[in-house]
Parts: structure tokens; C-alpha cells; sequence
């Protein structure tokens, strides 16, 4: 069993498609297949079923996977550590667009004076993107509100943010019966939802509104008088082009969790990473 092999195998199981894994890895799909069959004989049981919709793990395949990713990272370990010139320790952390606006760079530009031979990476996406990203091994950890798959992810660490409702001053402000709400289009976006809790707790029935795929539009949109929303208010305090903005702080904190997956071998640098929050 070669290593490639197991790093097709992992990229495979992770795009649930042979034909995706070969597009991500640069070989043609009849390459990828015969890997995966050489890889079934090696190991004489069937690691994959193939459908009209892709593929999903046998539970020999499941085994295989969770074995890859551990054989995987300790060779990238085991580089890092015989020659850390060349190779460094990486650490991959997800997040959405507004919970890594100012919080998690924060802690990303502290823990980088103590640990500079890590190299840091961040994943921005939909909160159950990012799950299943983290389920498959893609990243290291997630910050997430709310809810998660507590049977698959622990929470190591966790801090409460502050939240305010922002609105355009009154010369910005165009003349409408009912404001427009500016909101995340992730469904899962925990601001977005207390926008719209706000919203139907001060009978703000007819309200428009319009969905963003980012906190920058989200911001532009009430400086130019489209809207109000609900933001960080680490964010506002972080800018200095606000002025047009009027903002009110909700009673109300949002709870940050930065989950990892429940399992005992953890990277090197995950752990450090764990262990630098948890002194804070």
C-alpha cells in the first residue's frame, strides 16, 4: 500500500465521486478507478459502493478512511520535523465570513508569535459545509454558533460576542413605509436569524429583504442607506468607515464554539492550537 494510493483513496471518499477526486487531483478518471481497484485487491474486500450518484464508504472503506487521514498527517509531521526549513506544520481552521471578521484573526496573529513555524489556513463557508468538512478530516477545527453534531464534535473552547443592530443615520436613510433587512444568505447564519427574531419581535411584518454572501456586502449595503442588519460588534469597533451607521447593542450575546473532532490523535499543531485558547 503506497501512500499515493491512500491519498487518492482520501480524496475519493471525501468528493464522494471518482470522477471530482480526478478533476481535484489532475488524473484522468481511469486512473483513479484502477487505483482504487489495485487498492481493493491489496487489501481483498471492497472499499467503495458505486452508484449513479457517486460513491459512498463500505464499512471496511470507513476504517481505511480514518486509518488514511492518520497515516497522512504523521507523514506530514514526520516532514515537518526532519527538515522544518522546507516543511512546516500546517493548521487548517474553518469558520463563516462573520464570525472570522475580527475574533479569530485575532487569535490567529497571538498564536502565530509563539508557534511561526505553523502555517495557519482559514475556510470560509456555510456553517454544515464547514461539518462536513471537519467530518471528513478537510479541517482541523471549526468555529460555529449554535448547534452542531455533538456525536461526531467536542467543544475545546468557546467566548460570548457581543451584538448590534446597524442602521443607516437619517440623511442616509431613504424614505420607506418598512426597512429593508440585510441578512446572510447561510439559513444557519446565527446574526441573520436574530435580524429576523428583531425584526418579528417589533412588527416589522413587511419588511424586505436581501441576502448577501458576505459580510462586506452586508456592511456596504447599510453604509449606502439600503437597510439595517445585525453584525459583530467587534466589527464595528474595528472600523473606522462607519460614520454613516447608527448602531444599537442587543442585550443578548451569541456563543462562539470552536469544535474539533472527537477522536485521540490530534496534530501537533492542533493540539498546540487547543492548547494556546485554552490559556487565554
Amino acid at each position: 500500500m503506497e501512500s499515493q494510493d491512500l491519498r487518492i483513496f482520501k480524496c475519493v471518499a471525501e468528493a464522494k465521486s471518482l470522477s471530482k477526486a480526478a478533476e481535484v487531483l489532475g488524473y484522468v478518471q481511469p486512473h483513479i478507478s484502477q487505483r482504487i481497484k489495485n487498492l481493493e485487491e491489496e487489501l481483498d474486500t471492497k472499499l467503495l459502493i458505486r452508484t449513479n450518484r457517486g460513491v459512498t464508504l463500505t464499512n471496511e472503506g470507513e476504517a481505511l478512511f480514518n486509518y488514511a487521514q492518520l497515516i497522512l498527517r504523521l507523514m506530514e509531521e514526520a516532514k515537518a520535523e526532519v527538515n522544518p526549513n522546507k516543511f512546516k506544520r500546517s493548521l487548517i481552521i474553518g469558520a463563516s465570513q462573520t464570525v472570522s471578521a475580527t475574533k479569530v484573526p485575532s487569535l490567529f496573529s497571538s498564536f502565530l508569535k509563539e508557534h511561526q513555524s505553523i502555517e495557519v489556513k482559514i475556510k470560509t463557508d456555510r456553517k454544515q459545509v464547514l461539518q462536513e468538512m471537519l467530518s471528513y478530516g478537510e479541517i482541523d477545527g471549526l468555529f460555529l454558533s449554535g448547534a452542531y453534531n455533538e456525536a461526531q464534535f467536542e467543544t475545546v473552547y468557546h467566548y460570548a460576542e457581543k451584538m448590534v443592530l446597524i442602521s443607516p443615520r437619517y440623511e442616509a436613510r431613504e424614505e420607506k413605509d418598512q426597512p429593508t433587512l440585510l441578512i446572510n444568505s447561510d439559513r444557519n447564519c446565527i446574526y441573520r436569524n436574530r435580524l429576523l427574531e428583531f425584526s418579528k419581535k417589533h412588527h416589522i411584518h413587511k419588511a424586505n429583504i436581501m441576502e448577501f454572501d458576505s459580510l462586506e456586502a452586508i456592511l456596504q449595503g447599510v453604509r449606502d442607506g439600503l437597510g439595517m442588519s445585525v453584525v459583530p460588534a467587534s466589527v464595528v469597533k474595528s472600523r473606522g468607515d462607519m460614520k454613516n451607521i447608527e448602531y444599537q447593542e442587543l442585550p443578548e450575546d451569541v456563543y462562539i464554539d470552536f469544535v474539533v473532532k472527537k477522536e485521540k490523535q490530534r496534530s501537533q499543531s492542533l493540539k498546540k492550537f487547543i492548547h494556546f485558547l485554552e490559556s487565554l
